[in-house]
């Protein structure tokens, strides 16, 4: 199989879809790799380090894009990017099709086969490919969080762990699955005050234990979310629903009962938000502020860390980069259900049925019945 690696051009994304380890592997395999020009150059994965593991170097994405059976990105399409797939492709990346119709419709007008990493899952019910970036977007929205804390950054002033005789900030963590488990790890260990909130009791039980005690939990309720977040110095969104558009958890109406210069972090924002108010932001604009509340709402956060990210993410994907090179993605998609969650769009038609659902209500083009096809299934949140 050809499969081609282009260059990320959304904006401050210097993550890419493939490590030369990666590319290595695939060529050894019997596969062509292409790679863009520079793809990799912002983090140091050089065109000549490609080329010694075998790939070859294109200068143009239009070249790649033409010639390639597989495209294997991090982040969804660009609107030109779109324009370059064709029917009989295989479109293989981060796609969060849920608050993007605009995308769905591009995507669905190309005629290729778009499998979304986030929605492929596992026989434990996990997200394996979303895994490895939550685990990163976790970390990353602690220390984002305290450094908008800040007061010249526009927060209240406090710092997260305090000092003898001062009490640390109060943060609240929304979610207790792969990102507020990583932002939990991250936030006691700098010495803050730290609740989560689910609605799992098992979750929450397991993690009282992890941390013997040292974490607050809390059953998610309405009120129980009003009240932790008058509280808070620092809120983390960090809520998912596999495929569909996050809730709403935190409303504008609460933000008048929280402490001026509070700091809210939306991990969610690539599946709408889980803030009412949320609106995405990027790497060089990463704030605004709406009622004295200072929201951080970047789009691609682990690309802050993109040399990481991108070795983590090759390690997740090549198993199933693999797979995809070595036979039918029919019959692929038949055999293995957790692979078929994968599936987004395929010959013009949602196939994915939470993506169905979220798309419909914004009036986005859906099959009659996106549940028809016996490949499908949908997996447990992780």
């Amino acid at each position: 199989m050809q499969i081609g690696v282009p260059k990320e051009i959304k904006p401050q994304e210097c993550r890419v879809g493939m490590t030369p380890a990666g590319v290595r592997e695939l060529v050894a395999a019997g596969n062509t790799v292409q790679v863009e020009t520079q793809c990799g150059a912002r983090i140091g994965l050089t065109d000549d380090m490609y080329r010694d593991a075998g790939g070859q170097v294109i200068e143009t994405p239009e070249a790649l894009f033409a010639h390639c059976d597989m495209i294997v990105k991090v982040k969804e399409p660009q609107a030109q990017e779109c324009h370059l797939l064709h029917a009989d492709q295989i479109l293989f990346t981060y796609l969060h099709l849920a608050a993007d119709p605009e995308q769905a419709q591009l995507l669905m007008a190309s005629g290729a086969s778009c499998i979304a990493y986030e929605t492929i899952t596992s026989p434990e019910g996990g997200l394996p490919l979303l895994a490895p970036m939550s685990v990163v977007a976790g970390r990353l929205s602690v220390q984002a969080g305290a450094h908008h804390m800040e007061i010249h950054q526009g927060g209240n002033g406090t710092l997260l762990g305090g000092v003898p005789g001062v009490p640390s900030a109060q943060v609240l963590i929304l979610g207790g699955g792969v990102v507020g488990t990583n932002a939990i790890r991250m936030a006691l260990g700098m010495g803050a005050d730290v609740t989560v909130i689910d609605r799992s009791v098992k979750r929450l039980t397991e993690l009282d234990e992890q941390y013997n005690g040292r974490l607050r939990t809390i059953y998610s309720t309405t009120e129980a979310i009003e009240q932790s977040a008058s509280d808070a110095d620092l809120i983390i969104g960090a809520v998912l629903i596999p495929g569909a558009s996050a809730p709403k958890l935190i409303t504008r109406p609460m933000l008048k009962n929280m402490k001026p210069g509070a700091v809210m972090v939306d991990v969610a924002i690539d599946q709408g938000g889980c803030f009412e108010t949320s609106t995405p932001t990027t790497h060089a604009d990463p704030t605004y502020v709406i009622d004295q509340i200072v929201h951080y709402c970047v789009a691609n956060m682990p690309g802050a860390v993109a040399r990481t990210a991108t070795m983590a993410l090759t390690n997740a994907t090549l198993p199933y980069i693999q797979r995809l090179a070595k036979g039918d993605l029919g019959t692929l998609l038949q055999e293995d259900p957790h692979f078929a969650n994968g599936l987004n769009i395929r010959a013009g038609k949602i196939t994915h049925p939470a993506v169905a659902a979220a798309l419909a209500s914004a009036g986005t083009q859906q099959p009659a019945n996106p549940l028809s096809d016996p490949s499908r299934t949908l997996g447990n949140a992780a």
